[in-house]
């Protein structure tokens, strides 16, 4: 099969993995030099090996089975190419829709075609483009086996470099929430120093995206030369395409581990615990409501306390067909609140609310719909470019009337900055800051902020100059940490390291 051109979101995507692999020999040299709490000059970094973690629309996708294309000189036939054969699309939509879409309910495929993820270094390489396969309890076995790490350890004599991209940081996380039940916690550090040595988190979504509801209520294209409403159609068969979805900062899922302890392995259903600020702040730490919908008439909303609120005070007249205003927080969009509220209105909202309850609420490990900790890892890099125009909210209606507070920065293009600058919280109290350019220098225009104290919540301003049209990295590290942790942030202006995921949806095997 011929060589395929990278595409200009091919391209972005290379490019910001060229860029992790090069800020990662930095930082690991970095590392080495202050001792990264593994010896200093003793630790022997040619053992390292790296592995990598693709994020949203990342792999290559191939048939399984024949198709046969009725009026079309396309048919499928085993291994060839479904996402994304472009011809294929154009000429034999239907048929190219049946071997992508996913029954909603059961994500099985269509009884005419099976399709499948493929193998090797090309098929995240040679993107044209792909996706992630799996439900949430089984997808570390397609991606982050520990047998990868494993067989790290034993060619390499060494630990890894884990490179993660986007929603592949979601896949690492739940792979450590898996390890954990799966080992004696007191086997479970020790297993971490011995395999992981740094874990880099690439433009990751840490409160999730607002394009995932954007995606999922009206469809996002991400270029694909299909509908809107196609689009929404593969999205929301997909299991795994609410793994993107924003989450309030305020609320938490119950302790698992101690549920497995006491009650056993799976039946489990996740709940939510939401602390003070969540009904104090006004848009669950998000700049506005996530999602405001203009609905034309009213309709029983079942007991969800904010909507009911709403119904309250309508007037007969709005009963009459005049639309009413519905708004929904970042909280009313993870819990389901959203999808039990339009399902009146948008069938599709139906199989939302199913996958929801089974594959996010009724995981056996993780929902993975709430705030990340830092995770146990010696060295952790979290890496994001800012500044780019970047949505956080929509607003369904003829009207365009918005409100909400501004964030100091804006994202990346695809997630916006409070979800990509989460991380900042994994910072120590005292934390050190550098701005330096993008561009090559001669360091004289270094910019640096020491042992700035850092509250955990409060944010991390650098207050330092900038000059008009000049692109910086600005570095935020630990100034005091825990003894043989490492953690830093590093913020690339108008870096969009998301802009190569505006692809395609993501599937769910």
């Amino acid at each position: 099969m011929p060589r395929r051109r990278l595409r200009r979101g091919d391209l972005a995507c290379t490019v910001a993995v060229a860029v992790a692999v090069a800020v990662a020999a930095v930082a690991v040299a970095a590392v080495g030099a202050v001792g990264g709490g593994d010896g200093g000059a003793d630790f022997d970094y040619r053992k390292l090996s790296g592995i990598i973690i693709p994020g949203f629309a990342s792999t290559q996708l191939r048939a399984w089975s024949v198709l046969d294309c009725p009026y079309s000189p396309f048919d499928f036939n085993p291994l060839d190419s479904v996402w994304l054969d472009t011809a294929k699309l154009l000429s034999a939509v239907n048929c190219w829709l049946k071997c992508m879409l996913l029954d909603p309910y059961n994500q099985t495929d269509h009884p005419e075609c099976k399709s499948r993820p493929d193998s090797g270094l090309s098929a995240i390489t040679e993107l044209d483009p792909g996706y992630i396969t799996g439900p949430l309890s089984s997808v570390w076995k397609e991606w982050v086996k520990w047998l990868t790490f494993e067989t790290a350890l034993k060619l390499r004599g060494g630990p890894s470099l884990v490179f993660a991209h986007s929603m592949g940081n979601n896949v690492f996380r739940y792979f450590l929430e898996w390890l954990k039940l799966e080992i004696a916690p007191k086997h479970y550090i020790r297993w971490l120093d011995e395999h992981i040595h740094a874990y880099f988190a690439v433009g990751a979504p840490l409160l999730g995206s607002t394009e995932a509801v954007k995606a999922a209520l009206s469809g996002a294209t991400f270029g694909l030369p299909v509908s809107e409403g196609t689009a929404r159609l593969m999205f929301n068969a997909f299991g795994s395409s609410l793994w993107l979805m924003p989450f309030s900062e305020y609320c938490k899922a119950d302790n698992i581990y101690w549920k497995h302890f006491f009650e056993g392995k799976g039946g489990c259903h996740h709940r939510q615990q939401c602390d003070e600020m969540e009904y104090k702040s006004e848009y669950s730490g998000w700049p506005t409501n996530l999602v405001s919908i203009e609905v034309p008439t009213v309709r029983d909303t079942e007991a969800y306390p904010s909507i009911m609120d709403t119904t309250e005070n309508i007037t007969s007249s709005m009963e009459c067909g005049k639309p009413t205003l519905l708004s929904f927080s970042a909280r009313e969009v993870s819990d389901g609140t959203l999808f039990k509220t339009i399902k009146d209105w948008d069938p599709q909202s139906i199989g939302l609310i199913h996958q929801l309850e089974k594959y996010y609420q009724g995981d056996p490990v993780l929902n993975p719909l709430t705030p990340w900790e830092r995770p146990p890892i010696k060295n952790v890099f979290c890496i994001y470019g800012l500044d780019s125009k970047t949505e956080v909210g929509y607003y369904f209606a003829p009207s365009n009337s918005v409100t909400g507070k501004p964030n100091n920065s804006s994202g990346d293009g695809t997630v916006s900055y409070n979800s990509l600058s989460w991380c900042k919280n994994w910072l120590g109290p005292k934390v050190n800051i550098t701005r330096a350019l993008q561009a090559e220098h001669d360091g004289s225009d270094l910019q640096t902020k020491m042992n700035v104290d850092h509250h955990v919540g409060q944010g991390i301003l650098p207050n330092m100059t900038r000059t008009p049209h000049v692109k910086y990295i600005t570095y935020f590290e630990d100034a005091e940490s825990i003894p043989g942790w490492r953690t830093a942030v590093w913020e690339l202006d108008k870096v969009g390291l998301n802009q190569g995921q505006k692809k395609g949806p993501v599937r769910n095997r």
